[in-house]
C-alpha cells in the first residue's frame, strides 16, 4: 500500500495549467518518497515522476554540476549552437566543411565550458540556467524542467540587502530578472526551488507574485504504514514488532520516513523486539530535534485532578465541561482555553493535571521566537507540520502573554506574523478537536484580543483564584500533614485549622504560598504547636499584594463563565467597580 502524494498533484496542476512557471517546494523536503518502485529523496522522486516525452529535466545541486542525462545534454548542446549562431546545427556543420574554422565546434565547446564552469559556482550556474530557458524558447523543441536544490542557501533571506555579499546580490538579481521576465512567465519552461521554508528564500524572490508555493507535508498514516510494510518485506532479518505494521504507523505520527527507517534498522540489527515505549521515545526525540530543546518539550504530568488540593468548584467544572469538550471531535470540540490568575495561584499545576486526565501527548511551547533572522517562521512551519501529523495533542503555553505578541502597528513585523499564524492555527477547522491549546497567563489583559476572541481560546477563559472557604480549609489540612506534633497539650486538629485560618494565615494566602509553607514545615520538623505557630509567624510574604490583586481583577473581568466567578450573579455595577479598582492600581504603576 503506497498512496499517492497530494503535493505532487498540486505541483503538476500549477505547472501543467501554466498558472506558474516558478514554484517553491518547501516543508518535508529531506524525507524519502515512494516513486512507484522504491523510496528515494525528493529530487530523485521529482526526476522520476516528471519523466515524460517532450520534457528535458535539469537538476542543480549547490556546489555540484548541472545534471541531465546524455541525450538531454546533446539536445541542449544542439539548441545552444542554433541559438548562438542563428543557424540549425546540421546546416552549420555543412557550412563549416567549406571553412577552416568550425563555428559548430566553437559553440559546442562554449556550451561544454559553461557547463563545467557552473560546477561549484552557483552564480554562473543560475545565469546559465536562465540563458538555457531563453535558448529553449528560441531553439529547443522540448520544454525544460529545472530543479534547484538548497534555494535557501543560494538566495538567503538576511533582512536587508546590505547584509548580503556581492555574489549573493548578483544571484538574487539574476533570479529576479529571470522569474520576472514576461516571456519566461508565458513560456513552457518551469523551475522548482527546493527549500525547507519559503521564508528562508530572500523576499525579493519569495514575494514575487509569479512565484507560488507547494508544501511537502509530513508522511501520513498511510504513507508510514506503507513504508513499514516495504521495510519488513525487503530487509533480512526483519525487525520484530510488538504488533501489526498499522499499530507501529499509528504510534509514529510526527516521524519522517527517514527517522522511521533509522528506528527499524536499529531494531533489525539488535534483534530485540521494538516496544511502544521505544517508539514514543523516538517520536519525542525527533520532534525535539526538529523544533529545538529551547522551543518545545514533552511533558508527562504524573499528577491528576485527584492530587489537586482545594479548587472544588473549578475541578467540578473541568470534569463536567472542559475535559469532555477537549475529548470531543467536530463541532462539540473546544479549540482551547486561556487560564488566568495571579502569580502563584496554581494555574500550571492544575492544568498539568488536566493534561494528564486527557491522556494525550503534551507539547510545552517554551520559546517559538528565534534570535536568528527568518528562523521564527521556520520554527513555526516545523511546528505546524508536526501538529498536522499528530492525531491529537495538547499545546501547553506558560506565560502566554510573553510568548504571543500583538498584531498592531507597534509590534515588530516578525511578532505580528507569528501571532497572526498562531491565531490562524487556533481557528483552523481542520485542527479543531485535534490541537488543544492551553494558554496560562497571569496577565490575561496583555494577551492579544485576537487570541482572546470567541472561536479561539476566548471560547473559554478560566480564572484561577486564591482558595477561600472550604477550599482554604482543605489547604490548611494539607499543610498540617507535613508535621507530626508530639505535644499532648496541643489544640485539636479542627482547632488548629480554625486558629490558622482566622488568626495566623493572611486572608490572601495563595496555593503557591501554602505549598512553600508546607515545604518549610516539612524541613523544620516542628514537634509542638508553638513551634508550628512560630515557624508560620516567621514567614513574611513578599511585597506583591497589589500586583496579585491587579492580576486577579483582570482574571475576573476576562472570565467567560459566570459559574466560575465567586458570585455567579455578579452585575454590571460590580464589574464597573473592578474596572475602577484596576484603574486605581494602574495609576500607582501596577500593571
Amino acid at each position: 500500500m503506497n498512496p499517492n502524494h497530494e503535493f505532487f498533484s498540486e505541483l503538476a496542476r500549477l505547472l501543467n495549467s501554466g498558472q506558474s512557471r516558478s514554484v517553491v517546494l518547501s516543508g518535508n523536503i529531506y524525507d524519502l518518497l515512494w516513486d512507484g518502485a522504491s523510496y528515494v529523496p525528493l529530487n530523485s522522486f521529482l526526476f522520476q515522476k516528471t519523466k515524460t516525452s517532450g520534457l528535458i529535466q535539469l537538476v542543480y545541486e549547490l556546489n555540484g554540476p548541472i545534471r541531465a542525462d546524455e541525450a538531454s545534454l546533446s539536445k541542449l548542446r544542439g539548441a545552444w549552437v542554433e541559438w548562438k549562431s542563428g543557424v540549425d546545427a546540421n546546416l552549420l556543420a555543412l557550412q563549416d566543411l567549406q571553412q577552416k574554422g568550425s563555428k559548430l565546434e566553437f559553440f559546442q565547446a562554449e556550451f561544454d565550458r559553461h557547463m563545467r564552469d557552473a560546477t561549484g559556482n552557483p552564480t554562473l550556474a543560475l545565469e546559465l540556467l536562465r540563458q538555457l530557458t531563453i535558448c529553449s524558447r528560441a531553439s529547443l523543441r522540448e520544454n525544460l524542467l529545472i530543479i534547484i536544490e538548497a534555494a535557501d542557501m543560494l538566495l538567503p533571506e538576511a533582512g536587508s540587502l546590505a547584509s548580503l555579499n556581492d555574489r549573493q546580490l548578483h544571484r538574487i538579481s539574476i533570479v529576479h530578472d529571470w522569474f520576472g521576465d514576461p516571456e519566461f512567465a508565458e513560456g513552457a519552461d518551469s523551475v522548482c526551488l527546493l527549500a525547507e521554508s519559503r521564508s528562508l528564500i530572500h523576499s525579493r524572490i519569495s514575494r514575487m507574485p509569479q512565484v507560488l508555493s507547494v508544501d511537502v507535508p509530513a508522511p501520513s498514516l498511510e504513507h508510514r504504514e506503507g513504508y513499514v510494510r516495504h521495510f519488513l518485506d525487503n530487509n533480512t532479518p526483519a525487525p520484530k514488532l510488538w504488533s501489526k505494521p498499522r499499530a507501529l504507523a499509528e504510534c509514529t505520527a510526527g516521524l519522517s520516513l527517514q527517522a522511521l527507517r533509522q528506528m527499524l534498522a536499529g531494531a533489525a540489527y539488535s534483534g530485540d523486539p521494538l516496544t511502544v515505549a521505544q517508539v514514543f521515545d523516538k517520536v519525542e526525540e525527533y520532534i525535539r530535534t526538529q523544533l529545538g530543546d529551547d522551543v518545545v518539550e514533552f511533558k508527562k504530568p504524573s499528577h491528576t485532578l485527584k492530587d489537586v488540593i482545594g479548587f472544588s468548584d473549578l475541578k467540578e467544572f473541568l470534569d463536567r465541561e472542559l475535559i469532555p469538550r477537549f475529548k470531543a471531535k467536530g463541532a462539540k470540540a473546544l479549540p482551547g482555553a486561556a487560564v488566568a490568575g495571579a502569580i502563584g495561584s496554581g494555574k500550571t499545576f492544575i492544568f498539568e493535571a488536566v493534561a494528564a486526565e486527557l491522556d494525550l501527548p503534551v507539547l510545552v511551547l517554551k520559546n517559538i521566537r528565534s534570535q536568528w533572522f527568518g528562523q521564527t517562521d521556520v520554527i513555526f512551519e516545523r511546528l505546524k507540520r508536526v501538529l498536522d501529523a499528530l492525531d491529537k495533542v495538547v499545546i501547553f503555553v506558560d506565560e502566554a502573554d510573553t510568548q504571543f505578541g500583538s498584531v498592531d502597528a507597534n509590534a515588530h513585523e516578525t511578532e505580528r506574523r507569528l501571532t497572526g499564524k498562531i491565531q490562524a492555527m487556533m481557528s483552523d477547522r481542520q485542527l479543531r478537536g485535534r490541537v488543544l491549546w492551553l494558554l496560562m497567563t497571569a496577565r490575561i489583559h496583555l494577551l492579544s484580543p485576537d487570541i482572546r476572541r470567541p472561536g479561539r481560546v476566548g471560547d473559554l477563559i478560566i480564572p484561577v483564584l486564591d482558595p477561600v472557604g472550604e477550599d482554604r480549609l482543605a489547604f490548611i489540612r494539607w499543610l498540617l500533614t507535613a508535621v507530626e506534633i508530639e505535644d499532648e497539650e496541643a489544640p485539636s486538629e479542627e482547632n488548629q485549622i480554625t486558629e490558622l485560618d482566622l488568626s495566623v494565615l493572611a486572608s490572601d494566602y495563595s496555593a503557591a504560598a501554602f505549598a512553600s509553607l508546607r515545604s518549610l514545615l516539612a524541613a523544620l520538623e516542628p514537634k509542638t504547636w508553638e513551634e508550628v505557630r512560630a515557624a508560620i509567624h516567621d514567614q513574611i510574604p513578599p511585597e506583591i499584594g497589589a500586583t496579585r490583586e491587579y492580576q486577579t481583577l483582570q482574571a475576573l473581568l476576562n472570565c467567560t463563565r459566570r459559574s466560575l466567578l465567586p458570585d455567579p450573579d455578579v452585575n454590571e455595577e460590580v464589574r464597573e467597580d473592578w474596572r475602577k479598582r484596576i484603574q486605581e492600581l494602574e495609576l500607582q504603576g501596577i500593571r
